[in-house]
């Protein structure tokens, strides 16, 4: 397990609360790209495909938990749609 790819997943997730927070709440998705947020969710089903087949260790469960929060947010923001 790499603790760089490890701390970059850390800090990539740690925005996503507050966008799925604010999606929430403000029941808009002004601001929101729906195309980048689809392009997020191929990116991370390719690292977690990659993580399984090829370098499975247990940084896969921060894609997951990355994957799940961006996940949310999109839905929140089809919700508004």
């Amino acid at each position: 397990m790499s603790i760089f790819e490890a701390f970059m997943m850390i800090c990539s997730g740690a925005a996503w609360p507050f966008s799925i927070y604010k999606s929430y709440k403000s029941r808009t998705n002004k601001g929101k790209s729906l195309g980048f947020l689809i392009v997020v969710i191929i990116g991370y089903i390719c690292g977690i495909t990659h993580k399984i087949f090829y370098n499975y260790d247990n940084v896969i469960f921060l894609y997951l938990l990355n994957f799940t929060m961006i996940l949310v947010d999109f839905i929140c923001i089809l919700e508004t749609v």
